[in-house]
């Protein structure tokens, strides 16, 4: 494992930049929350390149990239104290190869896509940006039967990002020209594309909104249903992560689905809260989904069960 300064400074990139995340990732075991500081931090380097390009040309942004790819994998020397501390974790927690090239190519296709036809393309990029995270996650835990949980930290993971897609609607606009609702849902409610662009609120959009909060909750309980294949130190953490990122669709629909005029924003108070319930009902009942059920701001379903697949294959360069 690195050595405590470069976890520092890892820990404090997460502290930055990823609040609900590190709040989390403060009840995992040592063991597990170290190397994960410095995988989130890794991710949001990576990520940093093209959301805080700032006029950067296309061509340097995929160079960088393409920089770290090979710092990450350890094939070329490098002075960044994260990336030097991402390539230890990798070795020592033998995190596939093929899980940061899904990732980088993730960061890439960023470059020059910044709208998604249907939901199959949107989770085609979020096989590399969400589904790979939780592949790492899980090698980085230890989890001794992955072939059960990896399909649902695969759903978890994107069902923490489309919680956050839905949640940055508005700023995904104004500082990226970015949309991440698939246009094929905004088609189907009579949402123009513009009408997002321009950030114009509308029951039309509202609906739209609703679709998706249904799709990605969905996520949120097949991943859930996966926490009791995972190491049982780390399974409060993920419970708690899934119970956070899913209380934003309270938010969400508390102001009418609203997320063209401001943003949701989960308060301290509000978090420290959920941890205290959650943890709570689970020194009673170790049952991960009895527990998000009870807790989470999420409503019943009375929709179909989303089916998880097994992840797609990742490339072996």
């Amino acid at each position: 494992m690195p050595d405590d300064g470069r976890v520092q400074k890892s820990k404090a990139i997460q502290q930055r930049t990823g609040k609900t995340f590190h709040f989390a990732t403060r009840v995992l075991p040592e063991r597990v929350r170290h190397p994960t500081y410095v995988l989130y931090a890794f991710f949001r380097i990576a990520d940093e390149v093209v959301d805080d390009a700032d006029g950067t040309p296309p061509d340097q942004q995929a160079a960088r990239l393409e920089e770290l790819r090979n710092e990450a994998l350890g094939r070329v020397e490098t002075d960044s104290d994260v990336l030097s501390a991402f390539q230890e974790v990798r070795a020592e927690y033998d995190v596939p190869d093929g899980e940061i090239h899904a990732f980088v190519d993730a960061m890439k296709s960023d470059i020059d896509t910044d709208r998604y036809e249907t939901y199959d393309d949107l989770r085609a990029y979020m096989r590399g940006s969400a589904a790979a995270v939780g592949a790492m996650m899980t090698a980085i835990m230890g989890t001794e039967d992955e072939e059960a949980a990896l399909p649902h930290a695969v759903a978890l993971g994107e069902a923490f990002q489309m919680t956050n897609f839905l949640r940055d609607v508005r700023e995904d606009v104004i500082d990226r020209d970015r949309i991440y609702l698939p246009q094929e849902t905004l088609d189907r409610h009579g949402v123009p594309e513009e009408q997002v662009e321009n950030l114009e609120f509308s029951d039309a959009f509202a609906d739209a909104m609703r679709e998706e909060l249904g799709r990605t909750e969905r996520l949120y309980r097949q991943g859930v249903a996966g926490i009791q294949y995972l190491p049982e130190d780390c399974q409060f953490a993920v419970l708690l992560s899934a119970v956070l990122y899913a209380d934003h669709h309270r938010l969400i629909r508390k102001q009418g689905y609203d997320v063209l005029s401001s943003e949701p924003e989960l308060g301290t108070a509000r978090k420290a809260w959920l941890a205290l319930r959650t943890r709570w009902h689970w020194q009673w009942n170790r049952d991960p989904v009895a527990v998000f059920r009870r807790v989470s701001a999420l409503p019943e379903s009375g929709t179909a069960r989303y089916e998880v697949e097994p992840p797609e294959p990742v490339p072996v360069r």
